[in-house]
């Protein structure tokens, strides 16, 4: 009998991290909040012209199978680098270690990057920045790629959820200076999850 309840309790703790309490509606929160952000005249990133008839961004169906709960690997030892742009800005930036995960019963690794002047703000101390590409990439997504922001981990495990991917500013408008997505976060998968590609 314990050992049947063991089991079943080991499925549900499985279950639990494919989809978690209420996942479907704090992604369908979030999405809100951007939109919200997005009409904000002083804030958005659209240009005028463009935020005259704005309905909201374009996303892809929230799905569970995006919800990646990573093996994460801290890396202490990098040093810091300049990160291209799509301008002449070179932000510096840091690997702060990598996660190792597996969609579409294939593995995978992504590169976790801590942007050095973010850190002397509150908001983003212990926020992680992770740019990548896939094969939506120009099609059904910005074909610059898109980025991923991911909380601080604790211990040997990060959580990837590309339901809230989204794009660079460049995207929207070109006056903004991006980062371009290191060539070794490239997955060579199609990533059908978050924003998809503006207009």
């Amino acid at each position: 009998m314990k050992k049947v309840l063991f089991i079943f309790l080991f499925l549900s703790f499985q279950w639990t991290i494919a989809q978690p309490k209420d996942f479907v509606s704090e992604n369908e929160k979030h999405r809100k909040e951007i939109n919200k952000y997005f009409f904000k005249r002083d804030k958005t990133p659209l240009k005028p012209e463009d935020l005259f008839g704005f309905k909201g961004l374009n996303y892809f169906p929230i799905d569970a199978a995006y919800y990646v709960e990573a093996k994460f690997i801290r890396t202490p030892a990098e040093s810091p680098f300049l990160m291209k742009t799509t301008t002449g800005r070179k932000p510096v930036y840091v690997k702060y270690g990598y996660a190792e995960f597996e969609l579409q019963e294939k593995k995978f690794k992504l590169n976790i990057y801590q942007n050095i002047d973010f850190q002397a703000t509150v908001e983003e101390k212990h926020t992680l920045f992770v740019p990548f590409t896939d094969l939506t990439n120009g099609e059904e997504t910005y074909g610059g790629g898109r980025y991923l922001d991911v909380e601080n981990p604790i211990g040997n495990k990060v959580i990837l959820d590309f339901n809230r991917a989204y794009n660079p500013y460049c995207a929207y408008n070109e006056k903004y200076s991006c980062p371009i997505p290191p060539s070794e976060n490239d997955l060579k998968v199609a990533i059908r999850a978050g924003v998809k590609k503006y207009k």
